[in-house]
């Protein structure tokens, strides 16, 4: 969306890596509750809610932020907040199970750490991973993939707070353009 006025450029979501992140998450993740999970487990419904709300809210802070950079913030953070419940979700299936959450020393975190590096790594570069034969593999690419979203949620946060220090918001936006006509009008 082109800007002409006070409201400007928003909606740039598809450019945002934490959101190519959260929709490779939720693929996974309804993927990975499909085939671990008994239909009709309650855990399910809750693990595809919140790896959903984790990207639709991205979405909607997106499209919102040109006309209130508030809601922008509020929503990006409930992104990062249903990713910290996902997340938990996906701890609370390895240690039931008896499984290990891998350390950062790990070798296949080490991998993964390369394949993130990757800008345009989408579902295809972590499928060998998230499909894996073993759960627990899968639960940690998942975990992993999650861990890398709240990190760039947690910087895009520190950036619309900076943004909005520096730039303000629609109110600010709205005087200046209204100061502009006037000083043009009696031109």
């Amino acid at each position: 969306m082109v800007a002409d006025g006070f409201i400007p450029v928003h909606g740039g979501y598809k450019n945002l890596l934490s959101y190519k992140k959260s929709q490779i998450i939720y693929n996974a993740t309804v993927y990975f509750t499909r085939r671990f999970f008994r239909k009709g487990d309650r855990t399910v419904d809750q693990m595809v809610q919140a790896a959903r709300s984790g990207k639709q809210n991205i979405i909607e802070g997106s499209m919102a932020s040109g006309t209130s950079k508030e809601t922008e913030v509020k929503l990006t953070n409930v992104a990062r907040a249903s990713l910290e419940e996902l997340m938990e979700d996906y701890r609370d299936f390895l240690r039931v199970n008896a499984f290990h959450e891998w350390s950062v020393e790990h070798p296949y975190v080490k991998r993964l750490r390369m394949i993130n590096r990757d800008t345009a790594a989408d579902y295809d570069a972590f499928r060998k991973g998230i499909e894996h034969e073993n759960p627990e593999i899968c639960a940690n690419v998942i975990l992993g993939l999650i861990r890398v979203c709240s990190y760039l949620l947690d910087r895009q946060l520190l950036h619309l707070e900076k943004e909005f220090i520096e730039q303000g918001g629609l109110r600010e936006r709205m005087t200046q353009a209204h100061l502009h006509h006037r000083g043009q009008a009696k031109k």
